[in-house]
């Protein structure tokens, strides 16, 4: 998986500007009633649950109107991707990681300048944006990722930590 990144490249499309943003990229937008959290459904099998006061964007990198990634700057973000339904996978980029797929369902959270990732089932492959190498991560494996180029520790996450980041995400 390519990991290359070049920020004039991508095309961003403001989440937070509202339904019409979600829909041009093939998307629809739900706010969960009684929760600040928002769910985006795409038709072509991707599904992100952010955190209320989550800061991101979907990302279309090509053009085509179909979102390939997510820009986390802040806060929490589950996405699940149907392998079935998407091909050419999916990423989360945050300031200091790259986490990318074809099918699966994984956590991200950006705070205090650390990512940390976390599969709920698949494989992920995260990285820096600046460097390799990446790691792969399975299902109740994380990875926390700082700047710099330290090497990446993919830990068995305690249950509770796992549990504590999916119910800020309603799971």
């Amino acid at each position: 998986m390519s990991f290359a990144v070049a920020a004039g490249f991508l095309a961003t499309l403001p989440l937070a500007a509202g339904v019409a943003s979600a829909q041009s990229a093939g998307c629809a937008l739900e706010r969960i009633s009684g929760t600040s959290r928002q769910v985006m459904r795409c038709a072509d099998g991707v599904t992100v649950t952010a955190e209320g006061g989550a800061r991101f964007n979907l990302v279309d990198r090509n053009g085509d109107g179909r979102a390939d990634a997510v820009s986390l700057r802040n806060k929490a973000v589950l996405v699940d991707v149907d392998s079935g339904k998407r091909a050419g996978g999916f990423q989360v980029v945050t300031p200091q990681a790259i986490a990318a797929v074809r099918g699966t369902r994984w956590a991200v959270d950006v705070k205090n300048g650390t990512t940390s990732v976390f599969v709920v089932r698949g494989r992920v492959a995260v990285g820096r944006p600046t460097s390799r190498p990446t790691v792969v991560l399975s299902p109740g494996e994380g990875v926390d990722v700082t700047a710099g180029t330290g090497a990446l520790t993919v830990r068995r996450w305690p249950p509770a930590r796992a549990a504590a980041l999916l119910a800020r995400l309603g799971q």
